[in-house]
């Protein structure tokens, strides 16, 4: 859920990348941080574990326009991709207001795909959530590598009913990296307004 801040009169609203490990999460974050005008953007934090590491920063794009007078803040976040480290995937959905899911196209990540996206929803029941009530985007990831699914494929078990947006990505070149972004916030943003 957004926080308004009445001081600095800015609506603040969390992105939160979700998905397998090693599918492109922290990839998608750090090309997003590098291509951002650093008047506009917050320090980028690290919370490293031992295989994995959440990322945050926020930032203020100046071209999206105010709501009733207030600017909105977008603060993404990535979560762990190891199963192991469910708890710290939880906490961080908590007041989520925008979701993208970067799935990893490669063949033998096909089942860590699922599982993850299911995992996700999980996640979000703890808190009365759900992916009807919250902007979506679905990113799939690493499409330049040879060994990967179709996009036919991967839809038909991770947007069978074609429900939400989806972005085909190569994150490492920064392909379709900020495409996805605009559309989560361009969703947040309505749903705000």
């Amino acid at each position: 859920m957004a926080l308004i801040n009445y001081a600095s009169r800015e609506i603040n609203a969390k992105i939160v990348y979700y998905g397998p490990g090693l599918g492109g999460k922290t990839t998608n974050i750090k090309y997003i941080y590098t291509k951002l005008n650093p008047s506009i953007k917050g320090k980028l934090i690290s919370l490293a574990t031992e295989l994995d590491r959440t990322l945050f920063f926020d930032f203020l794009p100046v071209d999206l326009g105010t709501i009733r007078g207030f600017k909105t803040r977008f603060h993404l976040y990535t979560v762990p991709g190891q199963v192991f480290y469910n708890a710290s995937r939880k906490l961080i959905l908590k007041g989520v207001d925008g979701i993208i899911f970067v799935a990893d196209s490669q063949i033998e990540r096909f089942d860590e795909n699922i599982e993850s996206l299911e995992n996700m929803q999980d996640n979000l029941r703890t808190y009365n959530l759900s992916l009807d009530r919250i902007p979506f985007v679905i990113q799939y990831n690493k499409r330049d590598l040879p060994n990967i699914t179709s996009v036919e494929e991967l839809q038909k078990v991770l947007n069978p009913e074609n429900k939400y947006p989806y972005f085909e990505a190569v994150a490492t070149q920064g392909i379709g990296v900020f495409e996805t972004l605009k559309e989560v916030c361009r969703h947040v943003l309505k749903a705000l307004s």
